[in-house]
């Protein structure tokens, strides 16, 4: 099974924690860095299908901010983990944690949905 984690920026070490737990899994866990949308579009039909293949299904995107329009990179079988509320305020380290951005947090909803 091979399951795409798109990073949104500040989330790609997140994308690359949860890719590095589930190595003994059998698991095949792509992590694509995609700071801007709109950068991504401008680029070739190939590219982009090189990049996001049509045929991976299974995409988790990390964005700790408003999620709007990263949905597009999804199918129903994917999960959009975001923050779609403001005025949450905590200490950086124990922000994450309290937001569901922690590697357990996303594996936990990776198995839950995928396997």
């Amino acid at each position: 099974m091979t399951i795409i984690l798109i990073g949104t920026g500040s989330e790609v070490h997140l994308a690359l924690e949860v890719q590095s737990a589930l190595l003994g899994d059998g698991l095949r866990v792509r992590v694509v860095s995609m700071p801007s949308q709109e950068l991504f579009e401008e680029q070739d039909s190939a590219y982009r299908e090189h990049v996001l293949p049509s045929n991976v299904s299974k995409r988790v995107v990390l964005e700790a901010a408003i999620p709007f329009g990263w949905d597009r990179y999804l199918s129903t079988k994917g999960i959009m983990m975001g923050v779609g509320h403001f005025c949450k305020s905590a200490p950086y380290k124990v922000l994450p944690d309290k937001l569901g951005f922690t590697k357990d947090s996303v594996i936990a909803k990776m198995r839950k949905k995928f396997m």
